[in-house]
């Protein structure tokens, strides 16, 4: 592993190599990739493991005027976790928290239809789900969305969850694994400075991006 990564190709594949010795060889896989940026580096892991792909869908609650800096993120079923340090530091009431969270609340609806039209929500059920991104700042949208899929409940819960990512800073990575059956990280440098540093081209991942991964994926499955 060098850094910085080329793109969100060759990250994936470069963590592909890891969540395959650490997950072994099973038929209970599912890779969820979280749209959009970790939608292309999930389509690689996705691949290297023979495993379907579908998306976990999570939204960041961005600090007003500073909306990079996350206060919080909501997932799909309705969970929002805050990060309480980045709110109490802002002085960010809960009026405007509401406010955020209701704009995510819309976009994250407008996404869902987008990527996934009327196909089926992806099941879970007792399945090692393996949560992907190309890389974590504060950890608030992987944490939401494996709460989310904490609060799954009896024969509805996942079996194991695990999160893959490229690159995050060390703290991260310590908070986070302890929510998590298994955490995946090649690279925690301490001077992390936001994901974009650790990659030549970070471009933007679009809409139609994150669709033409999710029908090249849907079709090897189905064939």
């Amino acid at each position: 592993m060098t850094l910085p990564y080329e793109d969100r190709t060759q990250a994936g594949r470069e963590l592909a190599e890891l969540v395959r010795q650490a997950v072994g060889d099973r038929d209970d896989l599912l890779v969820l990739g979280l749209p959009r940026g970790g939608v292309p580096v999930a389509f690689e892991v996705a691949r290297a493991l023979g495993a379907p792909l579908d998306l976990m869908l999570v939204r960041k609650l961005g600090f007003p005027g500073q909306e990079e800096l996350a206060m919080g993120a909501i997932a799909t079923g309705g969970m929002r976790v805050l990060n309480d340090e980045v709110v109490g530091r802002g002085g960010v009431d809960a009026a405007t928290i509401e406010a955020v969270t209701r704009q995510e609340q819309a976009e994250l609806r407008r996404r869902e239809w987008l990527y996934r039209g009327n196909r089926p929500e992806v099941d879970v059920a007792g399945r090692c789900v393996i949560l992907v991104d190309d890389g974590l700042a504060t950890g608030s949208t992987m944490l939401a969305a494996v709460r989310a899929l904490r609060q799954r409940q009896g024969e509805e819960a996942p079996g194991r969850i695990v999160v893959a990512v490229p690159v995050a800073p060390p703290e991260t990575i310590a908070s986070l694994r302890e929510e998590v059956d298994e955490l995946i990280c090649p690279a925690t440098p301490d001077q992390f400075g936001g994901v974009g540093r650790w990659y030549r081209n970070f471009t933007q991942t679009t809409d139609e991006q994150v669709r033409q991964f999710l029908g090249q994926a849907w079709r090897r499955e189905s064939a």
